[in-house]
């Protein structure tokens, strides 16, 4: 039996019509997002499938519609082959659905959480003043040492995500970003681009953010996950209620390790990993950074066949 991890997706999965070949067949999806609209207040599924796109890529839109996707295709695999995966982890907003899996959140908590979480992100900086950037060919400490010499003294500008080796995401303030990028063209990067995304993610602008959801944090209750959940921040296995809300505190203004994450899977003996939700972000990431690992999404009915077919042959 291989050793089974499973991985949640965070913002940038998400499409209009997302997971309405898997819902066709299996009524999970629709029962999981109905459940999520009733604590919403508005038709989350009639949002996913009919759009618009820019109503869905509103951050405090795209984490309930990420989550409850997610949340829905885990509940699929579990009644289908009582998959038992030994650790799991989530791309930042997909930290929470892992925790939800995990048993240390109650899926309704987790959506009120990360719809405020949306919020809060998007009060944080204000329209035009916060930016993203892929940067890609450059090593990590490359791009850090560029951030350093684009930045100015008032700004902010810092490594957000470590994705894959020669793929990092950077954040701060746009006139920082839009100099890290021409630094980032001229040391020979191979792609150097503002992203799609006005929320500033993962740096010392979100700490207002952050501030906010600490409070929100405190109001909701946090198991012991039962199945180990990996940290964005640190790289480590919560133990407590109390690491988890620190984590998912910090998670707002500090980077994604997502290449030591998957590096960690790789040194315990993780076999197979199942990208658990829409899209197949992760699973292209996790090709970069391990090549012994099987990897399969779930991103559409004929790869999620698959995911259950070997499945099968896990722990």
């Amino acid at each position: 039996m291989k050793s089974l991890a499973v991985v949640f997706p965070g913002q940038g999965s998400q499409t209009v019509g997302m997971l309405a070949d898997i819902a066709r067949k299996f009524p999970e999806v629709e029962t999981t997002y109905s459940e999520a609209s009733s604590v919403l207040g508005y038709d989350l599924w009639k949002l996913v499938q009919q759009g618009p796109v820019e109503a869905l890529d509103q951050t405090v839109h795209t984490q309930p519609a990420l989550l409850a996707g997610s949340y829905a295709i885990w509940r699929i695999l579990g009644a289908k082959k009582k998959i038992r995966p030994v650790l799991l982890a989530g791309h930042s907003l997909g930290e929470y659905t892992a925790l939800v899996c995990a048993g240390a959140l109650q899926f309704s908590d987790a959506i009120r959480l990360v719809a405020a979480r949306g919020q809060y992100m998007q009060e944080a900086v204000p329209a035009g003043q916060g930016a993203l950037a892929a940067i890609i060919g450059l090593d990590e400490a490359t791009v850090s040492e560029l951030c350093s010499k684009a930045v100015l003294v008032s700004e902010v500008l810092t490594p957000a995500n470590f994705n894959s080796p020669g793929q990092v995401v950077v954040a701060g303030h746009t006139a920082a970003v839009e100099r890290v990028i021409t630094l980032a063209k001229a040391a020979g990067a191979r792609m150097a681009k503002l992203l799609p995304v006005s929320v500033s993610s993962h740096c010392a602008l979100m700490k207002p953010a952050a501030e906010q959801l600490q409070k929100l944090l405190a109001t909701i209750s946090i198991q012991i996950p039962v199945i180990p959940v990996l940290s964005n921040v640190d790289v480590v296995i919560y133990q407590d209620a109390a690491a988890i809300r620190d984590g998912l505190v910090r998670q707002l203004f500090m980077p994604v390790r997502w290449v030591e994450t998957i590096q960690k899977f790789a040194s315990d003996g993780i076999q197979h990993i199942i990208e658990c939700g829409p899209g197949k972000v992760l699973t292209g990431l996790n090709k970069r950074i391990v090549t012994e690992i099987q990897l399969t999404p779930t991103a559409d009915l004929a790869s999620l066949q698959l995911s259950l077919e070997t499945a099968l042959q896990t722990g």
